[in-house]
């Protein structure tokens, strides 16, 4: 349990102290999840399920392409499978998600 609180005062020390960094890095996440979500308009229709299939695929796409990077780097180095991914994928979905829906909710204010 110390370990935890431990570790979490750390990494909001370190969130608070590369804030600009972390803005910037947000910002990538959704451009590249809004720039993934337009080129796949040219693929699926303009109706309901086409909407809704487009999305899902951008929304899964940047964190499975995340998640990849360093899997690939890791199985270069050792030969074995990267043993967080699906973690690592989890964590990048959620803040992305969360970048987005924040992003929404102040568009449409």
């Amino acid at each position: 349990m110390l370990k935890h609180i431990i570790a979490i005062l750390l990494l909001s020390i370190l969130i608070v102290l590369t804030m600009p960094y972390a803005q910037i890095g947000l910002q990538a996440m959704v451009s590249l999840h809004d720039m993934i979500a337009e080129a796949l308009t040219l693929v699926f229709s303009g109706g309901q399920a086409g909407n809704i299939t487009r999305k899902l695929i951008a929304l899964l796409s940047v964190p499975l392409l995340a998640g990849l990077i360093p899997a690939c780097i890791y199985y270069l180095v050792k030969r074995s499978w990267f043993p967080y991914f699906i973690e690592f994928v989890w964590v990048t979905w959620l803040v992305q998600t969360a970048a987005i829906v924040i992003l929404y909710q102040s568009n449409a204010a």
